[in-house]
């Protein structure tokens, strides 16, 4: 069965993330769980695309339509978003790390990963039961919900963002580089932020069936169903590849390990600075 332009898209989308899982696995082993969440969390944006983009094209390929498959597909399109925020979010969060490996504000830190996880519930959520409820409003309004709690995340990051660099001269040597790398990418992640948010509101309704009505709002070519797909591509596709290029690159180009002083070190420098006798 030939795709239609969302199926090609879908299939683009495994083809640009599959060599990302093995880069990121590669990052999450360079760095390690502990000292590196956002890759982790990196690695996990990678699988979602992957595995959302294969659910796409298997739904075009079997007849009849399965919509479970469109369901759980646009479902992993919608919230690849969180993954990518709290990616950042675990980046900006080691500008704060001492080279003795000790992170400062946690627990902030900690209550806007559960900020990007809140969102993201009521995304799936609100996509998961709005398209098989009859009471279509309340999931709809929580899938907004989740979309402008996405949008909060990232004005909050932009303004760690700038706080980091106001105290920029306490930062390790290579997080200031890697610190370039987020700014550089914010701008990309915004207009993906953006998208999400016309696309949300495009519409009063996320329904995946043959029959959907005609949208008639101004957003309507934003909408990731029945939009332009052009928009989808440049707004979507492309602004999350280039957040993850530059991570990537990041990740692989700088030596962030080497920002921490191995424990011997400090022990010497113990020994040097106690009184002589």
């Amino acid at each position: 069965m030939a795709l239609d332009t969302q199926g090609i898209l879908a299939a683009v989308t495994i083809a640009m993330y599959i060599p990302f899982l093995f880069v990121s696995i590669r990052l999450v082993m360079k760095y390690g769980m502990s000292r590196g969440d956002g890759w982790v969390l990196l690695l996990v944006f990678s699988i979602i695309r992957v595995l959302g983009g294969a659910l796409l094209v298997a739904a075009e390929d079997i007849t009849p339509a399965n919509i479970g498959l469109y369901i759980g597909g646009y479902a992993l399109e919608s919230s690849g978003l969180s993954p990518l925020l709290l990616c950042t979010l675990g980046l900006l969060h080691s500008m704060y790390q001492t080279p003795d490996g000790f992170s400062r504000y946690n627990r902030q830190f900690r209550l806007l990963q559960i900020l990007g996880m809140i969102a993201l519930i009521l995304t799936i959520t609100g996509i998961s039961n709005e398209t098989s409820s009859s009471s279509s409003s309340t999931w709809n309004t929580m899938r907004r919900v989740g979309v402008i709690l996405f949008c909060a995340l990232y004005i909050i990051l932009v303004g760690i963002c700038v706080h980091v660099w106001t105290q920029v001269g306490f930062v390790m040597r290579y997080r200031k580089q890697l610190l370039k790398a987020i700014s550089i990418a914010l701008p990309f992640l915004a207009i993906r932020t953006l998208y999400s948010v016309l696309s949300t509101f495009s519409s009063d309704s996320f329904s995946i069936t043959g029959t959907t009505e005609s949208n008639t709002s101004d957003l309507a070519k934003f909408n990731v169903l029945t939009g332009e797909w052009q928009i989808y591509l440049v707004m979507d596709m492309l602004m999350e590849y280039a957040v993850v290029i530059i991570y990537a690159v990041a990740g692989i180009m700088l030596p962030l390990n080497e920002d921490y002083k191995p424990a011997d070190s400090y022990q010497d420098e113990y020994l040097l600075s106690r009184p002589q006798m």
